[in-house]
């Protein structure tokens, strides 16, 4: 088929490297919105989307949020494949009917994240792996029917409720991404030491096996929409020959 259609829904407040590393990562025909000017598509004409990460929480009373939240949940109820990635994994907790909340803590630099059985999203990446974090809001309770993927000492990594992925992590993320953000958070100077020292090229390569979810997600928009349209096909072609039940 064609290039998937993808909505990137960036909430990241204009930064450069969002883009960039959504770019990289993922392979198809990228519509990209400013989701903190209060942008969104004007239709629902894609075959997946994603939402970023952002230096905002989501509880918080913001007009472009609500913006972001009413077109997320239309385009969800219309079936289109979603990843969210750190905040994005929390709106769409959220919209999905979950609960986030301030965690009380500052996850930063490369953790380790275990697995939670067996799940699309996570196939190729072992039982326990390494991924850059950086969020000190939490999905404390899943949406209504939704599946628990992965998850550490800190927090739920990762869900899946039909058609919606979120994950915590960031896998997107390369090693400038990393030291610009730290340089940026409010830290204590030995803190702000330790995680760039972990900043290494050793460890953003034991973190790239993280970057799978985004491959797999993909694939997994690509069998959704092959199946939509083969059954958009078939429903036309029942039309044209007057064939009822």
């Amino acid at each position: 088929m064609n290039q998937l259609r993808i909505a990137v829904l960036n909430a990241a407040h204009r930064d450069e490297n969002t883009t960039r590393n959504f770019r990289r990562e993922l392979d198809g025909s990228l519509s990209e919105f400013d989701a903190t000017s209060g942008e969104v598509p004007d239709n629902f004409d894609y075959d997946a989307a994603v939402v970023t990460g952002s230096r905002s929480s989501v509880y918080w009373d913001e007009e472009w949020m609500q913006a972001t939240k009413t077109w997320v949940g239309e385009a969800i109820d219309r079936d289109i494949p979603f990843l969210g990635i750190c905040w994005g994994h929390q709106l769409l907790a959220d919209v999905l009917g979950g609960t986030v909340e301030d965690m009380g803590a500052y996850e930063v630099g490369y953790s380790e994240i275990e697995r939670l059985g067996e799940s699309r999203l996570f196939a190729g990446v072992d039982g326990a792996f390494t991924a850059f974090t950086s969020h000190s809001d939490e999905v404390t309770e899943l949406p209504p029917g939704a599946d628990p993927l992965a998850e550490n000492h800190y927090s739920n990594h990762g869900f899946r409720k039909d058609r919606v992925f979120g994950v915590q992590f960031h896998p997107e993320y390369d090693t400038k991404t990393a030291r610009e953000l730290v340089h940026r958070k409010d830290l204590s100077d030995d803190r702000l030491q330790s995680i760039l020292e972990e900043i290494t090229d050793e460890n953003y390569q034991r973190a790239c096996e993280a970057k799978l979810v985004f491959d797999n997600f993909l694939e997994f928009a690509r069998e959704v929409n092959a199946v939509d349209v083969s059954a958009e096909a078939s429903s036309d072609a029942s039309a044209s020959l007057g064939c009822s039940d």
